[in-house]
C-alpha cells in the first residue's frame, strides 16, 4: 500500500482535521493519483468524490501544475487556475517522508471567497477608520497659544516656558489655582507638539469612581466584572494613544490608584482589568492640580515617588490678582466673544475698568469671564458701567475704595485738588491697565487723554 494510502486507510484524526478546513484540499500520490480531497475542494471545484478519487490527476484536472510540484519537489505558491466557472488560487507543497517525494497537496482558495472575505475587510476597514476618525473628532485640543491672552511680565514669562516644554516629549505637571487656564495650557501644549495630530483626552480624577477608576483609565476585558460589556472597553490611556492624556485634578486620584499610575508612567504600558497581560500606549501625560502635592506628601496624603515622577517638569500658572496689567485685555476679549455670539457691540466704560482693578479675583480667570458675561447680558445700552457688575465684584471694590460712593469720585475726603488727584491716577492706572505700558501704548493713551507723552510721563511718576 502507498504509503499517503496508509494516511487515509481508516477514519482518523488528520482526516477529521482536514475535513474542518473551509479550504479545499487535496492530496496525490508520487504516481499523481489523487487519494484524498476534502468536502472543501469539492465544493470550490463542482466535483463529486467519484469523479476523482482513485483517478490520475492530470486527466480528471487538465493543466494541473501538481504533478510538476511533485516530480521536482517544489513547492509554488499562489497559482491562478480556472475550470469552468470555478476560479481559484492553489498553493502546492510536495509532501515528504524520510527525505523522498512520496506524494503532493494542493490548498485551493476560491476567488470568489477571497473577493467576499476581501470586501468583508474593507467594511471593517472602513468602519475601523469612521472609528478612529469620530474618536479623533471627540478628542481634540482647541486651544493654542494664540489663545492665552495676557501682556504682564509674568504671564509672558510663563507662555515662554510652556512652549519651550511643548518641544519636548517630557510628562508635565501644571500648578495653579483654581481659574487660571491649565487645561487651556495644556491644550496649547499640546497643539504645539509633534502630537498635535493625536487625540487629546482630559479626565478629571475628582469624578472617577473609586471602584471603577482602573476599569477608567485602563480599560477591562469581557466578563471581567458585574455589569462589564460585551467584548470589554478600551480605556482612556488607550483612547489617547499616540497623543495626549490630561490627568486633571491629580490630587484627587485614589491612593490605590496612584501606585498603578507611577507605573503606567515608567513602563508606558497599561493592564485592562480582567487580563494577564500587558498593552504598550505611547502617550504624553500631562497633570494639573490646584494643591500642594508636596503638602499632601508631608501629610501621607500622596504617594512621595509619584510627586517626584510627576513635577521633573513643572509649569505654574500665576494668579490673575498678581497680574492685573492683563485684566483689561483678558476682559476685552471675553467681551468681544460674547458680541460675536450674541451679535452686539458692548465696551466697558473707564470705571468698570478701574473696579475690575481693585478687586482680587479669587476665582482667576474663569470668574472675570463669568463677570464680563453677566455684565453684558446685564447692561441696558452699549456700554457696561460700575453699577453692572456683579454683586461679588461690586461689593469687594467698594471694600477696597471705601471713600468710593455710588459714583465717581464722590464721597472723597480731602480737598478738590486732592480729589482730582486721586481720580487722574484712576484714570491712568485703568488706561495702563487696557493699553498695556509699552512706548506705542503710551503715545495712545495720552492721545485718547488729549495731553502730551511727557505730561503722562511726568504724571505716571505719581503713580510709583
Amino acid at each position: 500500500m502507498e504509503p499517503i494510502s496508509k494516511l487515509f486507510s481508516a477514519a482518523n484524526t488528520t482526516v477529521s482535521l482536514i475535513e474542518a478546513v473551509y479550504d479545499g484540499i487535496l492530496i496525490a500520490d508520487r504516481d499523481v493519483i489523487v487519494r484524498y480531497v476534502n468536502t472543501g475542494y469539492l465544493q470550490i471545484a463542482g466535483l463529486s468524490r467519484e469523479d476523482i478519487i482513485g483517478r490520475s490527476l492530470p486527466q480528471v484536472r487538465p493543466g494541473s501544475v501538481l504533478p510538476q510540484v511533485i516530480k521536482t519537489g517544489v513547492a509554488q505558491i499562489g497559482i491562478y487556475r480556472q475550470e469552468g466557472d470555478a476560479e481559484y488560487v492553489v498553493d502546492m507543497a510536495p509532501i515528504r517522508l524520510e527525505g523522498a517525494v512520496i506524494g503532493g497537496l494542493s490548498v485551493v482558495k476560491s476567488i470568489a471567497r477571497i473577493k467576499h472575505l476581501s470586501r468583508e475587510l474593507e467594511k471593517y476597514a472602513q468602519k475601523n477608520h469612521e472609528l478612529k476618525a469620530t474618536v479623533d473628532s471627540l478628542y481634540q485640543a482647541r486651544y493654542t497659544f494664540q489663545d492665552a491672552i495676557g501682556i504682564s511680565g509674568a504671564f509672558r514669562k510663563t507662555v515662554a516656558l510652556a512652549k519651550r516644554m511643548a518641544g519636548y516629549d517630557e510628562d508635565i505637571l501644571i500648578t495653579g489655582e483654581s481659574g487660571t487656564g491649565k487645561e487651556l495650557f495644556a491644550q496649547a501644549i499640546h497643539n504645539a507638539s509633534s502630537r498635535a495630530a493625536k487625540p487629546f483626552v482630559a479626565v478629571n480624577c475628582s469624578t472617577l469612581n473609586v471602584t471603577l477608576a482602573e476599569s477608567e483609565l485602563f480599560g477591562y476585558s469581557s466578563g471581567s466584572f458585574t455589569g462589564a460589556l460585551k467584548g470589554g472597553k478600551a480605556g482612556l490611556f488607550a483612547m489617547a494613544d499616540g497623543g495626549t492624556i490630561m490627568l486633571d485634578e491629580i490630587a484627587d486620584l485614589p491612593y490605590d490608584m496612584q501606585a498603578k499610575l507611577l507605573r503606567v508612567l515608567q513602563e508606558r504600558k497599561v493592564r485592562r482589568v480582567g487580563e494577564s497581560t500587558e498593552e504598550a500606549v505611547d502617550i504624553r501625560v500631562i497633570a494639573a492640580t490646584n494643591r500642594d502635592l508636596l503638602a499632601m506628601v508631608k501629610e501621607g496624603k500622596y504617594r512621595e515617588d509619584l510627586y517626584y515622577r510627576l513635577s521633573a517638569m513643572t509649569l505654574e500658572l500665576p494668579s490673575l490678582k498678581n497680574r492685573k496689567e492683563d485684566l483689561a485685555p483678558l476682559a476685552d476679549n471675553f467681551l468681544a466673544e460674547w458680541g460675536k455670539k450674541n451679535k452686539r457691540t458692548v465696551t466697558f466704560l473707564p470705571l468698570a475698568y478701574e473696579m475690575m482693578l481693585f478687586y482680587d479675583w479669587p476665582g482667576n480667570v474663569r470668574e472675570l469671564k463669568n463677570v464680563v458675561q453677566f455684565s453684558a447680558y446685564t447692561c441696558d445700552g452699549d456700554t457696561v458701567a460700575e453699577i453692572h457688575l456683579p454683586k461679588s465684584a461690586y461689593a469687594q471694590a467698594f471694600s477696597l475704595r471705601p471713600t468710593w460712593e455710588n459714583g465717581w469720585g464722590l464721597g472723597h475726603s480731602g480737598s478738590l485738588k486732592k480729589i482730582l488727584e486721586d481720580t487722574e491716577r484712576a484714570v491712568i492706572r485703568q488706561m495702563f491697565a487696557k493699553y498695556g505700558q509699552s512706548l506705542e501704548a503710551k503715545k495712545k493713551i495720552a492721545a485718547e487723554l488729549e495731553i502730551s507723552l511727557a505730561t503722562l510721563y511726568n504724571k505716571t511718576r505719581t503713580l510709583e
